[in-house]
């Protein structure tokens, strides 16, 4: 899949454009969302590099999309828990390590409304 997005990058050098059109309308929702953007941003303007970095760069393009889909229609709790564990890292490698300042019961109650 890594590849197949590199050859799209390739014949098709306004994909990436289009998917920035797609990111940046959350742009200013959240610094965290802002800083990675500006970053991966940087990260596809070296060209002669992406190749050896496709698999990270495709996961960073899609946390990059993923972020800026919940800043624009999630409802703000949910998109700063995703902002802060999967964009700044304040998270741990198991489920349910989100951090303290999150809505827990927000976040559970939109998961199971029934028990809310």
């Amino acid at each position: 899949m890594c590849l197949d997005v590199l050859r799209a990058m390739a014949k098709h050098p306004r994909s990436v454009e289009f998917l920035m059109a797609e990111i940046e309308p959350a742009f200013g929702k959240s610094a965290v969302f802002d800083r990675w953007v500006s970053w991966l941003k940087d990260e596809l303007q070296d060209p002669d590099a992406i190749e050896n970095r496709a698999r990270r760069l495709v996961q960073d393009l899609a946390l990059a999309l993923q972020g800026a889909l919940l800043l624009r229609f999630a409802p703000d709790y949910v998109a700063q828990a995703f902002c802060a564990t999967r964009l700044a890292g304040d998270w741990g490698y198991a489920f349910g390590t989100l951090p303290k300042n999150s809505d827990f019961e927000a976040i559970l109650g939109r998961a199971w409304p029934e028990t809310a």
